[in-house]
């Protein structure tokens, strides 16, 4: 494949469908990653221009890199690699659980910068590669839920610092932090549609937002090291916990 590529890991469904279609509309060609979603994967991929899928469960470290290799060797303008995929298990900053707190790092943390490290030392790419990797505006508006997960992604996101001092020039990292886009946990669309206006513009950011801000990376001018929150101002807050429970609290806005 000579095309120029990208990769999408968690590019099934949500924001990683949102994504691909952005991706796609412009001109590359898309390998949607999935693990259980095979038929979502395989939907999209067949409405797309030009879209590939691969499997494989990036809690596997082995196989996460496996895959990054075997894709570097059949794509040779592969210039971009966007660290979508993830878990969100809560646990409590009272009681941290091992099980979900390893769940968390396992595929938050640790398997982003496994494929990032595997993704430069292989990949080929005519015009510099890219790394996005997502972390989440709560790590600028911190609150005391979902810990594990947050601890993930603060492990994520220095991890994309120290991999920026590493690579400059036309090899980029940056970060990715969203806000409250779409319903997580164990939200309803109703509650979502209500609690993700708790930001600055008192409105619901858009998953099309983030796809074009992953495009704007992917293809933009920026510096290594540069991060893009997308959240309608929500990292700029100071809330006492995550929206889910501001809201069902019935907390001021």
């Amino acid at each position: 494949m000579t095309s120029k590529t990208v990769l999408i890991t968690g590019g099934a469904k949500r924001l990683g469908k949102a994504m691909a279609k952005r991706f796609a509309d412009s001109g590359w060609h898309v390998i949607i990653h999935y693990n259980r979603s095979s038929d979502a994967a395989e939907a999209l991929a067949a409405s797309l221009p030009s879209a590939e899928t691969v499997k494989c469960d990036v809690a596997d470290h082995d196989a996460a890199v496996a895959m990054i290799r075997a894709l570097a060797d059949s794509h040779h303008d592969w210039r971009c690699l966007v660290n979508n995929a993830s878990t969100f298990k809560a646990d409590e900053v009272t009681g941290l659980d091992p099980a979900t707190n390893q769940r968390n790092m396992s595929v938050n943390a640790v398997s982003p910068a496994l494929t990032a490290q595997t993704y430069f030392a292989h990949a080929r790419s005519k015009r510099g590669r890219r790394v996005i990797q997502f972390t989440d505006q709560k790590l600028k508006n911190l609150n005391p839920d979902f810990f594990s997960y947050t601890m993930s992604k603060s492990a994520t996101d220095t991890a994309a610092r120290m991999l920026a001092m590493a690579h400059g020039g036309e090899d980029r990292v940056y970060t990715l932090a969203p806000g409250a886009i779409l319903p997580s946990h164990d939200q309803t669309e109703e509650e979502a549609e209500r609690s993700h206006t708790r930001n600055l513009l008192h409105r619901r950011t858009g998953a099309d937002e983030i796809a074009e801000a992953a495009l704007f990376l992917a293809e933009g001018p920026l510096a290594s090291g540069q991060s893009i929150h997308i959240d309608s101002g929500q990292h700029l807050l100071q809330q006492d916990r995550d929206v889910i429970y501001l809201e069902r609290e019935g907390a001021p806005q």
